[in-house]
């Protein structure tokens, strides 16, 4: 005895479907739905007159009913930012006293930023989650300045010009003494 097949309450849109198809695939959805239905045809039979697998004929259609008659290209694809934490305006209101910290000198430290989202969040996040904040924001590891915020240039340039050029211990010139020749 064979199941009856299911899909009975989205008929009418496969029916509407194989007029207006844009594409094969699309097609090929709504004929997965319709033959079975209309016709009779079993999976099998569904699968070779599409020209497909049984199984992805049975995919075709399964996704057909449980979209409730929407098409696989109208649902969108998966991905973007479905898992995360903040929107980005939040994230943007979220690192500001961060960032003027290390813009005048200081250091900015990632574990101290992973605290706080910590804190915002209300679990504990990984600290990859922080470093991936900052570069969603420009922020990337940076070498450190090539001056110190609080070197004093003045007594730099002074001391250039009153030190002795040469240290007495570096006239041997890398001469060895004592070898054989």
């Amino acid at each position: 005895m064979v199941r009856q097949a299911s899909g009975g309450e989205v008929l009418e849109r496969a029916k509407r479907l194989v007029v207006e198809a844009r594409t094969v695939d699309e097609l090929r959805q709504a004929q997965a739905v319709l033959l079975p239905l209309e016709f009779g045809l079993t999976l099998a039979q569904t699968a070779q007159a599409i020209g497909v697998s049984v199984g992805w004929a049975c995919q075709l259609r399964r996704r057909f009913i449980l979209a409730g008659g929407m098409l696989d290209a109208d649902l969108g694809r998966p991905g973007g930012r479905g898992g995360e934490d903040m929107m980005r305006e939040e994230e943007a209101a979220f690192l500001p006293a961060s960032f003027e910290k290390a813009r005048a000198g200081g250091i900015l430290v990632v574990g101290e930023i992973k605290r706080a989202l910590d804190e915002r969040l209300g679990r504990k996040v990984a600290l990859a989650s922080a470093y991936n904040l900052l570069h969603r924001h420009g922020w990337r590891k940076l070498a450190p300045d090539k001056r110190h915020p609080q070197a004093d240039v003045a007594a730099q340039q002074a001391w250039k010009k009153n030190s002795p050029t040469s240290s007495s211990k570096s006239t041997a010139r890398g001469r060895g003494k004592g070898r054989s020749a």
